[in-house]
């Protein structure tokens, strides 16, 4: 299913393999198109794939072109998702420090029409098996706490270790997904979370491990186009209740759909 045709070096060599990290058929649900996922190595495919990426964020321009282009070149992460000859998608990685044996993915999307059919989880899926290939251990990301989609996805298809409550983590003008109706940039706060590449998915705690719980708004996108105040304050509230937690030595061991974030005894 997934392959590696090369395997490459660390960070700083140059040059790179072309390597298909995934080719088959569309997720169930979807069309008959097949797929791939391929390495971004020309500049032709580093400028296709920022397009998509700034259509994804709304305009706004969470990963420029050349750093795309000088993460590429340096042996990093730089995918983009293809439907036939048309690039639909991206992800953008980059190594941490080599004792870690990690790498921080910053961008991942696909655009609006392919979501919330599974192509996000074969991204995930083949940056996991190109990660292996070299060496690396555990896949770092961060996602906004309030998107209810995206905590479903990280706690119950991958299964991340939640670690950190971070506090407008790239300031207020970062994220065109998160624009009141007024176009303002609102507080870009985020959960840290971890993803062991060869460890079991992190199960959701039992019941009886429960010891407090964080809910969050249904579709926080909407609200924020309806009501800005609204937003902002769930915002704010889920920001304290969360800090709260973690202040007094809880960690997140979950999340569910009906309850909210799942703390529990660090």
């Amino acid at each position: 299913m997934f392959r590696c045709a090369a395997r490459v070096s660390r960070p700083g060599a140059r040059g790179r393999a072309r390597e298909n990290g995934y080719r088959g058929g569309m997720a169930s649900g979807a069309s008959e198109s097949t797929l791939s996922i391929r390495d971004l190595d020309t500049l032709d495919e580093i400028f296709a794939a920022h397009r998509v990426i700034v259509e994804i964020w709304g305009g706004r321009d969470p990963m420029p072109a050349p750093l795309m282009r000088a993460l590429q070149y340096s042996g990093n992460y730089v995918v983009g998702l293809y439907d036939g000859d048309r690039i639909v998608g991206a992800s953008v990685a980059f190594f941490s420090p080599p004792e870690q044996h990690a790498m921080h993915s910053h961008v991942t999307g696909v655009l609006p029409e392919y979501q919330r059919r599974g192509f996000g989880r074969l991204l995930k899926q083949q940056q996991r098996q190109w990660a292996i290939a070299r060496d690396i251990g555990t896949v770092t990301w961060t996602f906004d706490p309030l998107v209810r989609r995206n905590a479903h996805f990280n706690a119950k298809t991958i299964g991340v270790r939640f670690v950190e409550y971070l506090v407008d983590q790239y300031g207020s003008a970062y994220d065109g997904a998160e624009l009141d109706q007024n176009g303002q940039g609102v507080d870009s706060d985020r959960l840290l979370v971890a993803w062991a590449l060869a460890s079991a998915p992190v199960r959701e705690p039992d019941a009886a491990d429960v010891v407090a719980t964080v809910q969050i708004p249904q579709d926080i996108e909407s609200l924020r186009r309806t009501d800005a105040a609204e937003a902002a304050a769930w915002r704010l509230r889920v920001r304290e209740e969360m800090l709260s937690h973690y202040g007094r030595g809880l960690v997140i061991g979950g999340f569910d759909d009906e309850r909210g974030y799942l703390f529990v005894q660090g």
